[in-house]
């Protein structure tokens, strides 16, 4: 094979997964990236000129539009948890990711794949939500047949969801925590990685949209709980009233605004924690892409959550 696949965005968690398996399959792949420099590991993950590294800022068409050049498929996995500086959701999630579509479709890109998120709704109460509806919105109407991934929250090593809440469990012996009772069905990255490459491989998955969830719905509050457990920590876990959580969030807002500081919550995110993030009964997913099996959470996490216990991989737990 020697077809040429652009990934924006491919030096994020799911990306880095993503370009594994591209390499994997005998694709070329160019990296389309914000800061070039910052994933020159990646190089390492195909044979030698097989990944390219190219700049890339997704809020000029000029810069997509280079990136595209001699594209054969194109993935688009840009995305972000909070708005900071010029990054903002409508401009990433909707503007940037119709500018794709329309420079993939002018550029005859034989299919796209535009990973959104499940929960994606213009009346939702969520920034985030309405703009990842958005971009489904000007992707489908830029490029029709582009196959739209709807993944729930994602998990595997260096992931924001069970290693956030293993350093907090590992400090503190109370976690106060937002949105305790919101359902999610959390999905392993390279399973996610794997339904990028498959909607890609089938012919019949153009055009449509399909939502990616792991085996088990767990409350946030029983992902907090089990993550305590694994690593052997013992935390009480305190469920917040809806008015305590918007305080927590509008905090959040204020750390956000600092450069380079990641806040722990914003009130979009307590907002966004308002709804369940499952799969809906009658949407496609995993099967229809062929994929019969996924990780589960209890396969995957206690490797990668070792270095949180007590005495790393060595911890023993005491008898009760």
């Amino acid at each position: 094979m020697n077809k040429l696949a652009v990934v924006f965005g491919g030096s994020g968690f799911l990306g880095r997964q993503v370009v594994r398996e591209l390499c994997r399959k005998g694709w070329r792949v160019r990296i389309a990236v914000r800061r070039a420099h910052q994933a020159l590991d990646l190089r390492v993950e195909g044979d030698v000129g097989q990944v390219q590294l190219v700049q890339c800022n997704i809020r000029s068409k000029t810069s997509i539009a280079a990136a595209m050049q001699g594209a054969d498929i194109a993935v688009n996995l840009v995305g972000i948890m909070f708005e900071s500086g010029k990054q903002k959701f409508e401009t990433i999630h909707a503007e940037s990711a119709g500018h794709i579509a329309a420079i993939a479709a002018e550029s005859a890109v034989e299919q796209l794949v535009h990973v959104s998120a499940l929960g994606a709704s213009e009346t939702s109460s969520s920034s985030y939500a309405r703009s990842k509806a958005q971009g489904e919105s000007r992707v489908r109407k830029e490029f029709p047949t582009a196959v739209i991934l709807r993944p729930s929250v994602l998990f595997g090593p260096g992931d924001g969801l069970f290693e956030r809440f293993a350093s907090m469990a590992a400090l503190l012996p109370v976690l106060p925590l937002p949105g305790a009772q919101c359902k999610m069905q959390p999905v392993y990255v390279g399973d996610v990685a794997k339904a990028v490459l498959s909607s890609i491989e089938q012919s019949d998955a153009s055009g449509k949209t399909f939502e990616l969830g792991g085996p088990q719905v767990l409350s946030l509050g029983q992902i907090v709980e089990m993550t305590a457990e694994i690593i052997d920590r013992k935390s009480l876990i305190i469920g917040l009233p809806s008015l305590v959580a918007k305080t927590f969030g509008f905090f959040g807002d204020l750390m956000g605004a600092v450069p380079f500081v990641t806040p722990i919550i914003t009130s979009d995110q307590v907002r966004l924690l308002s709804s369940n993030n499952v799969v809906a009964d009658e949407a496609l997913g995993f099967k229809e892409l062929g994929l019969s099996t996924q990780e589960t959470v209890e396969a995957i996490v206690p490797a990668y959550l070792a270095r949180f216990r007590r005495y790393g991989q060595f911890h023993e737990k005491k008898p009760v």
